[in-house]
């Protein structure tokens, strides 16, 4: 009985301190928890005019040095980031500088050099800029030629279409000639890092006249550390007389 007694005794204290407790909580966690107020933050960033050294610590508990050396939350206070759009138009490809030996399957002892600038973007408008060269050691093949593509699709898709139009210089034992190159490009970036992609184009070299070449060309690219990668390319020429190969064995420098 007096067990009895005792416990009724203390249930409405325990009850008391339990409430206590309970409703005390939201005013600790907000006491001990940092304060991230993105426009107290903005506000005051626009004050003291783009200088953080005097940025209260309700609106942001973050070292000054940290803002002042980071120039993306610098930009991000003088106007709010629109991600999806960043996303949207971030190329998902990069720029590449390519260099490799080159094999010609249809001569005895074809073997050569390519070099190549692939994708340079002009202010990331949907336009790119490719130019390459390739020759072969041990007979007069060689081309050299620059084209233009603009990319229908927002630059961050993961497939992407270009129309290309260029001037090319093409030579092999039996054929010469210069003129204009057209066509179309498909991009499959397998990776937004650029650690990998699939790029297939068919042009048409001189097209028009009785000299016209279509040129059928697939490169795949892999990373094998953050800025190389490594490609290999086939391409296929379709000459008037004859049809010619080439394999690529090439390392790429993402720029």
């Amino acid at each position: 009985m007096e067990k009895i007694i005792k416990y009724a005794t203390d249930l409405p204290t325990a009850i008391a301190v339990t409430s206590t407790i309970f409703f005390a909580l939201p005013a600790i966690a907000q006491e001990t928890t940092p304060q991230t107020d993105y426009q107290c933050l903005k506000d005051n960033h626009q004050e003291e005019n783009s200088s953080t050294s005097n940025i209260p610590e309700e609106c942001l508990k973050i070292p000054p040095e940290v803002i002042n050396n980071s120039p993306t939350l610098q930009k991000w206070l003088e106007q709010t980031p629109n991600i999806l759009e960043d996303i949207r138009h971030d190329p998902s490809f990069a720029t590449r500088l390519r260099g490799g030996f080159s094999f010609f399957p249809d001569s005895d002892d074809g073997f050569g050099m390519n070099i190549a600038l692939d994708d340079l973007f002009i202010n990331r408008t949907g336009l790119t800029i490719s130019a390459d060269y390739y020759t072969d050691f041990n007979s007069d093949r060689s081309s050299l030629g620059a084209d233009l593509h603009y990319f229908l699709l927002p630059l961050g898709s993961y497939i992407n279409f270009a129309p290309m139009v260029g001037y090319r210089y093409l030579e092999n034992d039996n054929y010469d000639n210069d003129g204009i190159n057209l066509g179309i490009r498909l991009m499959l970036a397998l990776s937004r890092t650029g650690a990998a992609d699939i790029s297939l184009s068919q042009s048409f070299f001189s097209p028009g006249n009785d000299q016209e070449v279509g040129i059928f060309s697939v490169s795949v690219g892999y990373g094998i550390t953050s800025n190389l990668r490594l490609a290999t390319e086939f391409e296929l020429q379709n000459l008037p007389q004859e049809q010619d190969q080439r394999l690529g064995l090439n390392l790429e420098w993402l720029l």
